[in-house]
């Protein structure tokens, strides 16, 4: 029974009512409404998961994110995410965060995981860890990918927070699954992921309804779309490059 779950998610559709976030899901369709399916999402900032469960919403589905496990260790952060059953990763000992996140997928959940690891400074898809494929080939469930854009704008690396901001646009991208395959091997199936990133990015930043609002405002935009967001090379991250 989901006691913690429904309440935090309420109260995310009400500060999103209050700051009238202007929301725009899309694919929703791709996320199964039964059976296990890892999530693979894109990561522009520190509300990322939040965002990306909203966009399992249509589906009926609560998506368990992989997260550090010092989010799980905080006083207040701590009993919500465990009591919304999302899954620890030490990095000294990700082996078990691997196996609890693949035995939740053979139990029918969907698991929620950033392959960026950290958040792109530079606003487009960095080199990816493989961890989300693994995932699905050794649970043999769909990799889906995600593509979230907008959040970044109230909080994000290296900017200050802005949780009042109101009438931002947020889009949420949901791409095709990509079927568990016996014959490709984790970094083929990440490749393809990476590829599929991308596209569902910049198809979310060609559509984003908004511009800055001018020259000092430019720093939410990556640098290829005339923004001042640091180059990926910059960032030692060239991935963007690779595309």
């Amino acid at each position: 029974m989901e006691i913690v779950y429904p309440p935090v998610i309420a109260a995310a559709k009400t500060m999103f009512r209050v700051l009238d976030l202007r929301i725009q899901v899309d694919g929703a369709h791709h996320i199964p409404a039964t059976g296990g399916a890892v999530l693979a999402s894109n990561h522009v900032s520190y509300l990322d998961f939040i965002f990306c469960g909203l966009g399992a919403q249509p589906a009926k589905r609560l998506v368990r994110f992989m997260a550090k496990k010092s989010v799980f260790d905080h006083k207040v952060s701590g009993p919500l995410m465990r009591g919304m059953r999302h899954i620890p990763v030490d990095r000294k000992a990700g082996t078990a965060a691997f196996h609890e996140a693949e035995k939740a997928l053979k139990n029918g959940e969907v698991v929620g995981v950033f392959p960026e690891a950290t958040i792109s400074e530079s606003f487009t898809v960095k080199a990816l860890k493989s961890g989300a494929a693994r995932l699905a080939q050794a649970a043999a469930v769909p990799l889906i990918p995600m593509a979230v854009w907008g959040p970044h704008r109230l909080w994000t690396k290296g900017r200050k927070k802005d949780l009042t901001k109101r009438h931002v646009p947020v889009i949420i991208n949901i791409g095709e699954p990509l079927p568990a395959r016996e014959d490709e091997t984790a970094d083929d199936t990440t490749a393809v992921l990476h590829r599929r990133l991308t596209k569902l990015l910049d198809e979310a930043q060609a559509a984003y309804p908004e511009q800055p609002s001018g020259p000092e405002d430019r720093w939410w935009l990556p640098a290829h779309m005339g923004g001042t967001a640091p180059r990926p090379e910059d960032v030692g991250d060239p991935a963007r490059l690779e595309n």
